[in-house]
């Protein structure tokens, strides 16, 4: 199945919390970093999700926020520091690509921020993801 998704990561579960409704799951993807996904019981249970478990961890490139540095003080749990490899500007959307340990992110933000952030090849930057922005496949 292809996908226009173009963030996806593979990783391996290291563990699954459920609650009422929905789990988060903690993947460690291909560079040792982590990432969080919260999803809900079915789809744990659809997919055979548990630690050991191979998956590809999902994120359109309009959920990915960047920053120049960690963020304190907020709510996101994944943050994955990186390296700018491509930026393209158009009118008002910028594409921008991070190489993070262990894969590539796309980032689709405003040409505003992009500048904003001084963003050029070779910046080091923060990519940011909400839990609640990342789906699931198996590998």
């Amino acid at each position: 199945m292809s996908l226009s998704i173009r963030n996806q990561l593979p990783g391996t579960v290291i563990s699954v919390t459920p609650g009422e409704v929905m789990a988060t799951v903690k993947v460690r993807l291909g560079g040792g970093q982590e990432i969080t996904a919260a999803v809900t019981l079915e789809a744990v249970e659809d997919l055979g999700l548990a630690a050991g478990s191979t998956v590809r961890a999902l994120v359109k490139s309009t959920e990915v926020s960047l920053a120049t540095g960690p963020v304190d003080g907020v709510s996101i749990r994944n943050q994955l520091p990186g390296t700018v490899t491509d930026i393209a500007v158009g009118g008002a959307m910028a594409r921008v690509k991070v190489a993070v340990a262990g894969g590539e992110l796309t980032s689709a933000i405003t040409k505003d921020a992009a500048t904003e952030l001084g963003l050029t090849a070779g910046a080091q930057v923060v990519a940011l993801i909400k839990s609640t922005e990342v789906s699931l496949s198996n590998a």
